[in-house]
């Protein structure tokens, strides 16, 4: 079920990546219920799309 939370994760993010604040307030909650590697892959996903979306580079310092 963990897999399914972190795939929900990355499809709510992708749908609210066109506001910044939106989007932080989905990564806090992701931080809260994603398990310790998956928040790893969550930085990952983040950094990739940041190349597309360079207005969200604020968020990625949430996952440190």
């Amino acid at each position: 079920m963990a897999r399914a939370m972190f795939e929900y994760t990355i499809s709510v993010l992708e749908k609210v990546s066109f506001d910044v604040n939106l989007f932080t307030k989905e990564v806090k909650k992701a931080l809260q219920c994603l398990l310790p590697h998956e928040i790893e892959e969550l930085k990952i996903y983040i950094e990739r799309l940041i190349i597309k979306k360079p207005q969200l580079a604020s968020c990625l310092t949430l996952t440190y």
